[in-house]
C-alpha cells in the first residue's frame, strides 16, 4: 500500500524558516509530478509548488521567491523549504504525488495527511 508522510511542520516566528519533507513508501512503479498545496482556515485548498521527475519546477506567485522545492527521486521523497515566513503561510500543507503503484497501472494521486504550519506575527 502506498503511503505519503510528510514532516516538518511546526510554529515558527515571522522571518524564520522551516523545511517540509514527504516520503513515498509502498509498491511504487513510477512517479510523475511531486507537489506541496496547503489549505488554510476557511479557503479552498491551493498549489504552493511542484517539481516534475525531471526537475522543473512551478510556484504559486506568493512564495515565489521564499520557497524552494526540491526532490530526491532516489529516495522518492520531495522537500519545501521555506524561508522568509509570513503570517499569512500559515496553512494546512498537504504533499501530492501523481504516482504509480506496483503492479502497473496508470498513475493517479495521492495525498498525505498534512502538516500544520503556523507562523507567529
Amino acid at each position: 500500500q502506498v503511503q505519503l508522510v510528510e514532516s516538518g511542520g511546526g510554529l515558527v516566528q515571522a522571518g524564520g524558516s522551516l523545511r517540509l519533507s514527504c516520503a513515498a513508501s509502498g509498491s511504487i512503479s513510477s512517479i510523475n509530478a511531486m507537489g506541496w498545496y496547503r489549505q488554510a482556515p476557511g479557503k479552498q485548498r491551493e498549489l504552493v509548488a511542484a517539481i516534475t521527475s525531471g526537475g522543473s519546477t512551478n510556484y504559486a506567485e506568493s512564495v515565489k521567491g521564499r520557497f524552494t522545492i526540491s526532490r530526491d527521486n532516489a529516495k522518492n521523497t520531495v522537500y519545501l523549504q521555506m524561508d522568509s515566513l509570513k503570517p499569512e503561510d500559515t496553512a494546512v500543507y498537504y504533499c501530492n504525488a501523481d504516482l504509480a503503484p506496483l503492479p502497473p497501472v496508470p498513475p493517479f494521486d495521492y495525498w498525505g495527511q498534512g502538516t500544520q504550519v503556523t507562523v507567529s506575527s
